[in-house]
């Protein structure tokens, strides 16, 4: 069975506390499917944007919204990977 990463990782959270996050921290911030783990989050991550990661945290946001916050590899560039999505 072939897993659907697309249905994983709904689209990429942009505002200006993300922002700070990429340029300080090395982490991006996705909008994901609320029922997938952080193991899934994590496979989905390094096999469409073809990088590694080294940590995720997740939150339910009030309005129902999944966030998963990634954190990169210091060999990867958060920042490389948010202009690679049209964010940065």
């Amino acid at each position: 069975m072939s897993v659907n990463y697309y249905s994983i990782i709904l689209k990429p959270l942009v505002t200006e506390n993300t922002f700070d996050l990429i340029e300080d921290h090395n982490k991006l911030v996705f909008i994901v499917e609320r029922k997938a783990n952080k193991f899934q989050i994590k496979e989905a991550i390094e096999k469409l944007y073809d990088v590694k990661v080294v940590k995720i945290n997740t939150l339910i946001h009030s309005n129902g919204n999944k966030k998963a916050f990634v954190k990169l590899h210091p060999n990867n560039s958060a920042a490389d990977l948010a202009i690679k999505l049209g964010i940065f």
